[in-house]
């Protein structure tokens, strides 16, 4: 059996994931890179692809979601959002967002039956089936609309439920946010440009037949394998563990995927066996060393479950006590910092190591590079606490 050392791995990554030269030339050639770039900070989705691309700036990440709609926004993997370029999307509505939609569905049903939304003789499923049927005609009649604005159109729909009452988490909503939701994973409705700036989370709706006409509908089965297949050859070579973490599938849906391929075992540095594409077993040629300072959560940081091979001992300094991560600096494949934007924009640097001369002049390069392509915007943390080294770059 062929062993793939982690130095090997680690320049796979450089190259594969379009942080080594030559970069992507375009905001979706970037996302495909990495399968999909991780979406839940809406910033992230900017700087992931910026930090690949040659050139380009946030207008020209903005063209591509928001005018060309090369790339959509789809709640997949691990019911987290990702955006994707557009076939790929339509392989992760049917391989992730699928199981993800029923689920939702059904803890929402579970939600109004709890809040008694019903009237009496009418059943919740009836109940919500109608306000799925609501908010579907009001995109249609709206074209594109927030939430809000949705939830004003019907009884139902501005209905308010309180989600995890009595805990920190404690929140009120509407039922029209979350039949969104579910409709969005059902691929029926997607999210698109912000109210604001592209710092904003708050995004309008559209029908996804009027957004982008002609997304491909994939059978379930077919669409797990080459998720897994096209997951494989970016982040490969790597374990089935690895695979059902990213994923969010069952190890039953994981190895049907990976039966569904032709691949190769190799082994890994710790006597590991790991799974590579068959004919992608041999070292590949090394790229030029590269720096890079990537984003919170971002699509490489949080590609494995197991990171030690690049991330090193770094983990409790770089992510939060629910496995973020946050903003990270990379040397030649390795994690060796973080970073964080102070108050008055600019980037500060925390080496965990020291990666030497030369690196340390292209991180901060890198770091200049990020400061030009933000400008006067902030980036605050989404869904997720600062790291460690965030919290003492800030003090």
């Amino acid at each position: 059996m062929l062993r793939l050392s982690d130095d090997e791995r680690r320049a796979r990554l450089g190259s594969r994931h379009g942080l080594a030269t030559p970069r992507a030339r375009t905001p979706e050639a970037a996302a495909d890179a990495v399968v999909a770039l991780h979406g839940t900070d809406a910033t992230s989705v900017f700087l992931g692809a910026l930090a690949r691309m040659e050139g380009g700036d946030v207008a020209t990440v903005e063209t591509a979601l928001y005018e060309d709609r090369a790339l959509l926004r789809v709640l997949a993997m691990r019911r987290t959002m990702f955006v994707a370029s557009v076939d790929t999307a339509a392989v992760l509505l049917a391989a992730c967002s699928r199981d993800v939609a029923a689920r939702e569905r059904k803890r929402l049903l579970t939600i109004l039956a709890v809040a008694g939304v019903t009237g009496r003789g009418r059943s919740v499923e009836r109940w919500l089936r109608g306000a799925e049927e609501a908010a579907l005609e009001a995109l249609a009649r709206r074209g594109e609309a927030t939430a809000a604005e949705i939830a004003a159109d019907d009884e139902r729909l501005g209905t308010q439920l309180v989600l995890a009452p009595g805990t920190s988490y404690e929140a009120r909503v509407s039922v029209a946010s979350r039949v969104l939701t579910v409709l969005g994973a059902q691929g029926l409705v997607i999210r698109t440009r912000p109210n604001g700036t592209w710092t904003s989370t708050q995004y309008r709706w559209a029908a996804l037949s009027s957004w982008h006409p002609g997304v491909t509908d994939h059978a379930t089965e077919p669409a797990r394998a080459e998720l897994a297949a096209r997951w494989l050859a970016a982040f490969g070579p790597a374990t089935v563990e690895d695979l059902r973490w990213w994923t969010g599938w069952t190890v039953r849906q994981t190895r049907a995927a990976l039966n569904a391929l032709p691949t190769a075992e190799v082994a890994l540095d710790g006597g590991t066996t790991a799974l590579v594409r068959a004919g992608d077993e041999e070292p590949a040629p090394r790229p030029a060393p590269w720096a890079a300072l990537l984003p919170a959560l971002d699509a490489t940081t949080m590609g494995w479950k197991a990171r030690a091979w690049y991330l090193g001992e770094h983990g409790p300094r770089l992510f939060d006590a629910n496995g973020n991560a946050g903003p990270t600096v990379w040397w030649d494949g390795r994690v060796v910092g973080g970073w964080a934007q102070a108050p008055d924009g600019e980037i500060r640097i925390r080496l965990l190591e020291d990666p030497g001369a030369d690196a340390r002049a292209a991180v901060d390069a890198a770091a200049a590079r990020i400061a030009a392509q933000v400008g006067g915007a902030r980036l605050r943390p989404r869904a997720r606490a600062r790291s460690p080294v965030e919290r003492e770059l800030l003090t």
